[in-house]
């Protein structure tokens, strides 16, 4: 890889992860701890280096026109603000996300992150282990969720006119994951390949005799087996009229005896009915996710579109500014 002398000394030492170009001889290079942007010799600006740390605790995108965005949030530290070609943003944000991702102990060593993909206000991250969610304006804060593949039992799939979910289900409960149709195969298949490959499976057969292996043996239908020699009457055996233990004779005692044992058999309570119908609950609850996230997509939709219409605001500030230099050196 070639690493600019500037970016060498800065580096101390570490190794670079990834390289990404952005303008010309400009790029990022990212490190398992932090991000060095480099800006090469220009007739505006002299080489640079600029280092940004994955200790953070929030990652913000701003998208514009020309520019974009990536602030990263430290805290009562502050943040730092990374600003990239518009069209090299999503290229930049996958190995950043992934450096804060380690950082913060979301992901374990050796934990590879695939994919990253951005819809509205809902990210998803693949990587080798499990599925990050995280859903509001960040792109990434501490409110994430995740699903590790080593508790997926299955993995479904629920189509729509204009988004699809994809569903997974736990050992804890079933998740949903709604995608735009224009972009829901190639998340499908990133995370049936990612979750196929964590149970060592090359395909959905294999993958679920894989989890079927793992279940644990089934119990015998009676939770309680009894050794029928071992029995005794509630009252307990009366050794003095039968110290062998055996039954009454037949006839009118075994008749009693039988009796006898019926009587003292205590009589199971039955189970109360449940009051609340859970499945119906849930359905419910799936509906209310989907309306909210319908809504939250409409509001990033309008937030896209303030934001585009302020960096062209901007830009028509920047060459106000630069008329009027023009006119002031005249």
């Amino acid at each position: 890889m070639d690493v600019p002398a500037a970016v060498d000394a800065a580096l101390d030492g570490e190794s670079v992860a990834a390289r990404i170009p952005l303008r010309g001889e400009d790029a990022l290079f990212v490190t398992a701890t932090r991000t060095l942007a480099y800006r090469a010799d220009g007739l505006l600006s002299d080489e640079s280096v600029t280092e940004y740390s994955h200790a953070a605790e929030r990652i913000t995108v701003a998208e514009g026109r020309r520019k974009s965005k990536v602030t990263l949030d430290y805290g009562l530290e502050g943040e730092d603000t990374l600003t990239v070609p518009a069209g090299k943003l999503d290229d930049a944000l996958h190995p950043i996300i992934a450096g804060v991702l380690n950082h913060a102990d979301v992901t374990a060593a050796g934990e590879t992150v695939k994919r990253t993909y951005r819809f509205s206000e809902l990210t998803l991250i693949v990587t080798s282990d499990r599925l990050v969610k995280h859903v509001g304006a960040a792109v990434w804060d501490e409110d994430y969720e995740e699903i590790v593949f080593g508790e997926v039992t299955d993995i479904d799939t629920e189509e729509g006119n204009v988004a699809s979910q994809l569903v997974l289900e736990t050992t804890g409960r079933t998740q949903r994951i709604k995608a735009p149709n224009d972009s829901f195969r190639d998340v499908r298949e990133t995370v049936e390949d990612a979750l196929f490959a964590a149970h060592d499976a090359d395909d959905y057969q294999e993958f679920r005799r894989a989890v079927a292996s793992d279940r644990p043996e089934a119990e015998s239908a009676s939770a309680v087996a009894f050794d029928n020699d071992s029995l005794e009457p509630l009252g307990g055996r009366d050794e003095a009229n039968d110290p062998d233990g055996a039954s009454a004779e037949a006839g009118e005692g075994g008749g009693q005896a039988s009796a006898q044992v019926a009587v003292e058999e205590p009589e199971s309570s039955p189970e109360p009915e449940p009051t609340v119908d859970v499945e119906e609950l849930r359905a419910e609850l799936d509906d209310l996710a989907g309306t909210v996230d319908q809504q939250a997509e409409h509001i990033a939709e309008q937030e896209a579109l303030l934001a585009e219409q302020s960096a062209l605001l901007e830009e028509q500030r920047e060459r106000i500014e630069a008329l009027r230099e023009t006119i002031r050196d005249q």
